[in-house]
């Protein structure tokens, strides 16, 4: 029987319908990667969140692996390229956890426009300021995306209603103009921008693209959404926009400071800029949960058992 080795947690659907298709499912979620590499000669396949990246010594040792289903979007973790030059399908699921994330940038930033973690603050302190706690509105705003693969492209439908005019530019991608959404240029996105959305992958081109030459582009002050990778902002040249206000604001599910496994960060050795930031009534931070809802939990894993059944059934 054919083995697949989960050494992550992933929604049991996955493996109930791994099951059901005539695979072996064993979980090892606590040995090193080396432990793993020892025996990864053993699988058909491997089942991953982000938890050790994969790259060409622990490919060469799987020498009869023939999937890596990677739950979530991003690849940066995984050789790609070599995985294929060895017959290793490489499968994620992003379409499992797009509305999550979609949801979560418009969620941030109506908290931010509207100071609600603000206003909740002081209410919950007898603090009553209607004009202290004066809001934004959505309706009439530019909303500019960079990156127009899944996240993108929800977001630009979730902002459908709010009465935004959304531009979007992708550098791999064209004629993708459509009732939500109008593809345009990097210069028109510097140009028009009110709100800023990052929806990039995670590579050396990407890494810290965000920053402050990137910024001070912008003709006019902007709002920063990353729900992507930390890495694709730099953290200390966003708090120079911050405080000289070429960012009037930012919603961040995720920073640079995160580990590979994008599990923690360390709190011991956060830096002066992480914490004008944990201070700043101009940022709203999450832990990387963008995804990470009860329901993209289960879609996550269906997503993956769809194209493994596909092919491999």
């Amino acid at each position: 029987m054919k083995k697949i080795l989960f050494v992550d947690t992933v929604h049991p659907i996955l493996e109930e319908r791994l099951t059901a298709l005539g695979f072996e499912c064993e979980h090892d979620l606590s040995a090193t990667k080396q432990r793993i590499e020892q025996k990864i000669s053993d699988y058909f396949g491997l089942v991953i969140r982000s938890r050790f990246s994969i790259g060409e010594k622990f490919l060469n040792k799987a020498t009869n692996l023939k999937f890596i289903a990677r739950s979530g979007a991003g690849l940066e973790n995984i050789n790609v390229d070599y995985a294929s030059e060895k017959g290793i399908k490489v499968f994620n699921s992003p379409e499992g956890n797009m509305d999550a994330v979609g949801e979560q940038a418009i969620g941030m930033l109506l908290m931010l426009f509207n100071q609600l973690k603000k206003g909740d603050t002081e209410v919950r302190k007898g603090v009553w300021d209607r004009e202290g706690n004066r809001g934004l509105e959505l309706a009439g705003k530019t909303v500019g995306i960079i990156g127009y693969g899944n996240m993108g492209k929800i977001f630009a439908q979730k902002l459908s209603g709010f009465g935004c005019n959304v531009i979007a530019h992708d550098k791999y991608k064209t004629g993708f103009s459509d009732q939500f959404v109008t593809e345009t240029s990097l210069d028109k996105i510097f140009e028009k921008t009110d709100i800023l959305s990052i929806h990039l992958p995670l590579s050396e081109e990407t890494h810290l693209y965000v920053n402050e030459q990137f910024l001070l582009k912008f003709k006019k002050p902007i709002y920063l959404i990353n729900t992507a990778r930390g890495n694709n902002v730099s953290v200390a040249d966003l708090v120079k926009g911050l405080k000289n206000k070429t960012v009037l604001g930012a919603c961040l599910d995720v920073l640079e400071y995160e580990t590979k496994s994008f599990e923690t960060i360390n709190a011991n050795e956060l830096p002066e800029d992480f914490k004008y930031l944990a201070q700043s009534e101009k940022a709203i931070l999450s832990p990387h949960v963008a995804g990470w809802t009860k329901e993209s939990y289960v879609k996550l894993s269906s997503f993956l058992a769809d194209k493994i059944e596909k092919e491999f059934s």
